[in-house]
């Protein structure tokens, strides 16, 4: 059964970048829907901040428009999440999320920490 590791969070000042890592163990991505989110603390629900097709199409939640950049290397079976201009309120758990849609199974990581304080 394929797993998905994140990695890359940590603390960081308003204004500043954080590069998330989601890398597929165990399976690859070339036919998944890959997707981030977050939770905010003390939040019981997911924000979907972005979404890339297979096809690598993304799109981007309003809350991050602009500052987020999502890619994928299915040959390395991991997508990305390049953050810029982090601000208080990106501060939450990220999970990225696979979706393969030919056998409509999903899978989530464990999450990443990412927090933006001065």
């Amino acid at each position: 059964q394929v797993q998905f590791v994140e990695s890359g969070g940590g603390l960081v000042e308003p204004g500043g970048s954080l590069r998330l890592s989601c890398t597929a163990i165990g399976g690859d991505i070339t036919r998944a829907q890959m997707s981030w989110h977050r939770q905010a603390p003390g939040s019981h629900q997911r924000e979907q901040v972005a979404i890339m097709s297979s096809r690598g199409d993304p799109n981007y939640g309003i809350n991050v428009l602009g500052r987020f950049t999502m890619s994928r290397d299915n040959a390395k079976g991991a997508v990305y999440l390049q953050m810029d201009n982090l601000q208080p309120e990106d501060t939450g758990d990220y999970y990225c999320n696979a979706w393969y849609y030919i056998s409509n199974e999903e899978y989530w990581g464990r999450g990443t920490r990412v927090t933006v304080s001065s």
